[in-house]
């Protein structure tokens, strides 16, 4: 017989089960194992220094080992396709790109949605592009190197390939300048920097580490640093804005994403260890001295900025990529 003492205590039971959530995620002693960092690109070069020199300091917060695995090919698809299938308890996370999160969606038939198939975690660092030509081209700053284009008209410029951020830039140069490029695409940037030291290129727009060495050894002429703040380790390369080209902003940017799904409070956690680790001297100076990298701001590390930000990317992105038709090598 259901009697008055047997409701009041049933209601009292339901009452108590909301405050279980909470309790429970107070006392998740997460991460109790090591966790995996997949880096959908080959180890040593600067997408795979990078996350390790932020590793190794999150290693610390977090009380854990962080084990690298490196899972190459299809453009840093096979890697990205890892994380999204990966349990959603957090252990495993990755390495995101603007190539692997932005531009490959555009480019190539996927297994995954760059949208919907990951958590937010957040942002390490953004590499922006700088403008540069070979030697002996004539302009000697942008306003003159955009005159210079216009008037040649098939202007060769290196890429790192179809749909590279470097292509993309190129394309955005385009729009905004009225000059007309002839791309020639590379498998990397190594050689694209070689042969626009060779004089076989007139333009490369690549990032700094890629650049700069040539361009203060006097073999290469550097215009602007397509960001909205000078490098603090080249201060003497203007802005693209400064020089004449207010909304030419191009970067690449690196970014810590898990699969859909992870628990709020794990990705807390994994958010927290890294913004530590950006705070710290010895990382911020490694990123930004040795990979001439800029760190976000304070304002831009939470996981709603970054999933807000890559929107963002693709917005204005994708449009550029499918008028461009740019198809796979």
């Amino acid at each position: 017989m259901l009697t008055r003492r047997r409701v009041v205590e049933g209601m009292a039971a339901i009452a108590v089960i909301p405050a279980l959530g909470p309790i429970s995620a107070a006392t998740d002693d997460f991460p109790s194992r090591p966790l995996s960092l997949v880096v959908p690109y080959a180890a040593g070069g600067s997408a795979d220094i990078l996350p390790r020199i932020v590793a190794e300091r999150m290693r610390v917060t977090l009380g854990q080992p962080i084990v690298f695995e490196n899972v190459t090919g299809a453009a840093g698809n096979l890697g990205t396709g890892r994380i999204a299938r990966a349990p959603s308890d957090g252990y495993t996370f990755g390495l995101g790109t603007w190539s692997t999160h932005v531009a490959n969606a555009a480019v190539y038939s996927l297994t995954h949605n760059v949208e919907s198939d990951f958590s937010a975690i957040g942002l390490l660092a953004r590499g922006p592009l700088v403008i540069a030509s070979r030697n002996d081209l004539p302009p000697n700053d942008l306003r003159e190197l955009v005159a210079w284009m216009r008037a040649k008209g098939d202007a060769l410029q290196a890429t790192n390939g179809s749909g590279s951020v470097m292509h993309l830039a190129g394309l955005l140069l385009e729009r905004q300048t009225g000059a007309k490029l002839k791309f020639v695409p590379y498998r990397g940037s190594a050689p694209a920097v070689q042969d626009l030291l060779a004089g076989h290129v007139d333009l490369y727009v690549g990032f700094p580490a890629d650049v700069l060495p040539s361009a203060r050894a006097g073999h290469l002429k550097v215009y602007a640093v397509a960001a909205s703040a000078r490098l603090a380790v080249a201060p003497e390369i203007p802005t693209t804005a400064e020089a004449g080209l207010p909304d030419f902003t191009v970067s690449g940017w690196f970014a810590f994403w898990g699969p859909k799904g992870i628990a709020d409070n794990r990705i807390a956690k994994l958010n927290s260890a890294l913004t530590d680790a950006l705070d710290h001297d010895d990382v911020r100076s490694r990123l930004e001295n040795d990979l001439l990298m800029l760190l976000p701001a304070e304002t831009e590390r939470s996981p709603e900025a970054l999933a807000a930000f890559q929107r963002a990317e693709i917005q204005r992105w994708w449009p550029l990529m499918k008028a461009a038709n740019l198809k796979t090598e």
